[in-house]
C-alpha cells in the first residue's frame, strides 16, 4: 500500500461523522457468498471522507465473523481498514507485543504496524463488548462515530 496514516490522522478519520442512509440496515441484509455470508456498504463522511463497512459471517460458526469499517484512499479504490471487530473464530498474536488470545476482539490500524509492514490493522485487543455480530456492528456504530438516521415514526425495538 503506498499511503501510510498517522495514528493521529487515524484518530481523525475515525472521528469523521458518518450518516448512515435511512435503509442502512435492509442495505446491510447478508447475502450468502462462498460458504459464508457477506455485506459492503458505501458511507459518506460529512467532511468528504468515503467509507466502507464490510460485513462477513460464516454460514457454519456464527463466532466467525468480521465487521470492518475502511476508508477509501483519495482519488482511488483502494481501503485502508480502520477498524475490524472479529468474533472467536481463531487465535490471534500481535507480533509487535507477542501477545496471543484466542477471544472476541477489535483490530486497529496503528502507524507502527505499517511501519513493521503489517497490515495496517494487524493489532488487536481481546474485548467482552460484543459476543455476535450484532453486537459487533453496535459498538463500530459507537466507536467510529455513524449516526443511525431518525425514524419519523418512532421505534418501539431496535433492530441492532
Amino acid at each position: 500500500m503506498g499511503r501510510h496514516f498517522s495514528d493521529q490522522e487515524i484518530t481523525s478519520l475515525l472521528g469523521e461523522k458518518k450518516p448512515l442512509p435511512d435503509d442502512w440496515q435492509k442495505r446491510t441484509k447478508m447475502r450468502p457468498k462462498r460458504g459464508h455470508k457477506e455485506r459492503d456498504l458505501e458511507i459518506d463522511g460529512i467532511s468528504g471522507g468515503r467509507y466502507r463497512l464490510i460485513l462477513r459471517e460464516s454460514e457454519v460458526n456464527p463466532l466467525a465473523f468480521s465487521v470492518i469499517l475502511a476508508v477509501y484512499l483519495p482519488g482511488t479504490s483502494t481501503l485502508f481498514r480502520l477498524r475490524r471487530y472479529n468474533g472467536k473464530g481463531h487465535e490471534h498474536t500481535n507480533l509487535i507485543e507477542g501477545e496471543t488470545f484466542y477471544d472476541f476482539h477489535i483490530h486497529t490500524a496503528t502507524e507502527r504496524y505499517q511501519e513493521l509492514g503489517a497490515r495496517e490493522d494487524a493489532y488487536a485487543e481481546p474485548t467482552e463488548r460484543f459476543s455476535d455480530l450484532r453486537g459487533a456492528v453496535r459498538c463500530l456504530i459507537q466507536d467510529a462515530n455513524l449516526s443511525i438516521p431518525k425514524d419519523p415514526q418512532g421505534c418501539l425495538f431496535e433492530e441492532l
